[in-house]
């Protein structure tokens, strides 16, 4: 291939994905690698920062020896969003893993917080409720718990960011510490109104603020690549950074006020543009998603900690080889015999914030076989997007006519028709599983100038809904009363309000 290509990277927390990407957003050329996390401790979830780097090296060099005569004229980067990293300045390497947006180790520091009543305020500046997912009170611990960490952070000795930041730090062999508007809104320590890093929200989480990278727009410069650290030529310039899953919502047309997409991966994101900064009043995230030429698009956002691993933790606890198998058992019943899964094996995210919840399996009998558990995991998968549809829809005002997806979870059918029948609405499923690539590749080829009309194209899989809507409102029953079990409370919001079946209207 010839031409004009970006070379995108997608760091997520299961596989590093990086592709070449033409302005037109065709894939030329893909490749991954699978990203291993341990679990050291209950709750603990961590990745190796080497790891992390390696597989980018691995993956430009691969791509680049793939095709070699593309003509790549700039780098892109997607990466998981709260996980953070705490490194040495002068050596550029890690003082310890990568603690990942799942891990709960920082729940103690969150709950003092609270208890000092310190929440509405935090609320109020970042968007974000207090909850171990977010990288804030995870920096606090990482001070404390690395040897002389506090002395050497007050010496300007040490850096710390998210994934894309540690990225461009190695990339630019150490001439760049920076991130984004919308991985900084994730940390819980930029202020939505100011779009700078918080003094008052820094003094809560004791984090000091010459720790944190420059926040630069999306659409920014973000330096060159520097001699030898790559297959890369030097003086490559980076020129896009977002979130993965702002890099989605990018790619699905969501700078469209009302577009709603739901990433569905490890966890899940849900997310939909507003015009401004929308105040949840029902467990959702306000959040910055990108910042391109010169303004900030805003969302709202409900984040899952468990979708896709759900299925992977049944699929091992019932000794079934992957995924698709527990999906072949799944189709094997009618229905799920009145099995439950609640999965908050690290506790309940977006809209019910409950980190003390714990997985349960309910309504079990001695008629139930491994396809109810297995098809009630599925179901759960989309009734905790559901949840989040029907907060997003009472803070907004309007309905969520139609949701775009992405994700390696959207390939399975059956778990793509089990959402439209539980949120009742319309699904659009595109035919590539790198919505967060081909996004942050759309916007630096944006930057270079060297946007072009993308051809025609397949159109979207448009999946309606199909269950009877008596048996809708059966599961759902049987999930608010499971929830409500987990958590301790009663469900305040009732999933999606019931319609006629493929009573849809779509977005205009």
């Amino acid at each position: 291939m010839r031409g004009p290509v970006i070379l995108a990277i997608d760091q997520g927390t299961t596989n590093t994905k990086a592709l070449l990407v033409s302005p037109a957003g065709e894939i030329v050329c893909a490749r991954s690698q699978a990203m291993p996390v341990a679990h050291p401790r209950p709750g603990w979830a961590e990745q190796s920062a080497t790891a992390i780097w390696d597989a980018v090296r691995a993956l430009i060099a691969d791509l680049v020896a793939a095709v070699p005569e593309a003509e790549i004229r700039a780098l892109a980067l997607s990466n998981q969003r709260e996980t953070i990293l705490l490194w040495d300045a002068r050596s550029g390497e890690a003082l310890a893993p990568a603690v990942l947006w799942q891990c709960r180790r920082s729940e103690q520091r969150c709950a003092a917080l609270r208890d000092a009543g310190h929440e509405a305020e935090i609320i109020a500046r970042s968007g974000l409720d207090i909850d171990p997912l977010f990288p804030a009170a995870k920096i606090g611990w990482l001070l404390d718990n690395v040897p002389d960490g506090r002395a050497r952070a007050a010496r300007g000795e040490l850096r710390c960011g998210t994934v894309d930041s540690w990225l461009l730090w190695k990339l630019t062999d150490g001439q760049v510490h920076a991130t984004d508007h919308g991985n900084a809104s994730r940390t819980q320590l930029l202020n939505l109104d100011t779009l700078q890093w918080d003094p008052v929200l820094a003094g809560l989480f004791d984090v000091p603020i010459g720790l944190l990278p420059q926040v630069r727009g999306s659409d920014s410069l973000f330096g060159t690549v520097a001699p030898g650290v790559t297959a890369l030529p030097a003086g490559t310039p980076i020129r896009a950074v977002m979130g993965d899953s702002h890099a989605a919502l990018f790619y699905h047309g969501g700078s469209r006020p009302g577009a709603t997409k739901v990433t569905i991966g490890t966890g899940s994101s849900v997310m939909s543009a507003t015009p401004h900064r929308v105040r949840s009043t029902h467990g959702l995230s306000s959040t910055i998603a990108w910042h391109r030429q010169g303004v900030a698009q805003h969302a709202l956002e409900g984040n899952i900690s468990i979708s896709g691993q759900a299925a992977a933790f049944i699929a091992h606890l019932l000794g079934l080889a992957d995924e698709a198998a527990l999906t072949e058992l799944a189709r094997g019943v009618a229905d799920n015999g009145g099995v439950v899964f609640v999965p908050a094996l690290v506790g309940l995210g977006a809209p019910h914030w409950c980190s003390e919840a714990r997985g349960s399996l309910s309504g079990l009998s001695l008629g139930t076989r491994p396809g109810h558990i297995a098809r009630a995991t599925l179901e759960a998968i989309a009734l905790q997007i559901a949840d989040v549809v029907a907060a997003m829809e009472a803070d907004l005002g309007v309905p969520v006519p139609q949701i775009s997806v992405d994700g390696g979870a959207t390939r399975n059918d059956l778990l793509m028709q089990l959402l439209s029948d539980l949120t009742g609405r319309l699904i659009l499923r595109p035919h590539v599983a790198e919505a967060s690539a081909l996004g942050v590749a759309q916007l630096a080829a944006e930057a270079m100038g060297l946007t072009v009309e993308a051809g025609p194209g397949l159109a979207p899989d448009r999946i309606m809904p199909a269950m009877p809507i008596e048996d809708r409102q059966r599961i759902k029953a049987g999930w608010r009363t499971a929830v409500a079990g987990a958590t301790g409370r009663p469900m305040e919001l009732e999933v999606v309000k019931d319609g006629p079946v493929g009573a849809v209207v779509e977005a205009g």
